[in-house]
Formats: C-alpha cells, structure tokens, sequence
C-alpha cells in the first residue's frame, strides 16, 4: 500500500508529533485591572507545551503587570510565571514563559521570544491573562499543548 502525503497538511501532522497540537486565539484587547480567559481546558489534564503572545496593537505607555494564571474549575488559582510591565509594547513584541513560575513573563521587542524548557501541566479550567491596569492594547495568543488524559482538549476561550 502507498501513502500520499498532502504537503499542505504535513506541516501540522509534523508539529503534533514532535511538539503537540496547536490552539490560535484571535487578536483581543487587553483585560482591564482584571484576569480574562485566553484558552479553557476540558475534560482532563494537558501537559502545556508552549505559548506566545503577539501585540497587534501597541501597548498604552502606563504601567501594566501582566502575567498568565491557571485557573482551575476546583482548587485555587496559580500563577504560571511572574508579572512584567508591558507598558508601551510595541507591535509584534513577542511574549513567552519560561516554565519556572518564579520566571517573569518574557517579553521583547519584535522579533524572538523564549520557550518553556519546562512543559507546564494543566488541569481543567481557564488559563488567563491578568494585568493589573486598565491599558489599551491588543495580543493574539497561540498555544501548543499535548493531552495527558484522555478526551483532555483546549479551545481558544
């Protein structure tokens, strides 16, 4: 039996299996002092392989701390990494986590951000964006994540 390929699909076959499934959460403005869900996760735990933040809006020049947060169905919330000021972002700043909770959101100018070296498991819930001011500002997020259980899946919230 010969298998053909679609080259246009292999890109994505090869990605789920050497990094995970991916998840686009379109472009949408910053929560304001407050936590917004950026993805939910359903049904089981997902072991999260990644995620980067895009700005597609200049970030407002005031002071912002932003950071991502677990936020469980039951048991308490977590933050997954620490906060960063991202005021003034400009567009196409990049932002990423480094897998160790004490490590500060990474963001930088256009162009290049970090990737956990430490995968991040999920349990059921929402992960979140939180920032402590109510600046202008737009991101479009992508996550990449693996499931632990089975049925276990994230959606873009």
């Amino acid at each position: 039996m010969t298998v053909i390929l679609d080259p246009t699909q292999f890109h994505g076959v090869a990605r789920e299996l050497v990094a995970g499934i991916l998840v686009d959460r379109a472009t949408d403005t910053l929560p304001q002092t407050t936590a917004e869900a950026l993805f939910t996760i359903s049904t089981g735990r997902v072991l999260l392989m990644g995620i980067v933040g895009e700005v597609t809006t200049v970030i407002q020049t005031q002071a912002n701390n932003a950071k991502l947060q677990a936020n469980p169905t039951t048991g308490t919330t977590v933050d997954i990494c620490a906060v960063l000021d991202i005021t003034a972002d400009e567009v196409g700043c990049l932002y990423g986590i480094t897998g160790v909770f004490s490590d500060a959101l990474v963001g930088a100018n256009a162009g290049a951000t970090v990737w956990p070296t430490r995968p991040v498991v999920l349990a059921p819930g929402t992960l979140d964006l939180s920032c402590s001011a109510s600046n202008t500002g737009a991101v479009k997020w992508s996550l990449i994540y693996v499931p632990l259980d089975a049925g276990a899946e994230v959606t873009a919230a």
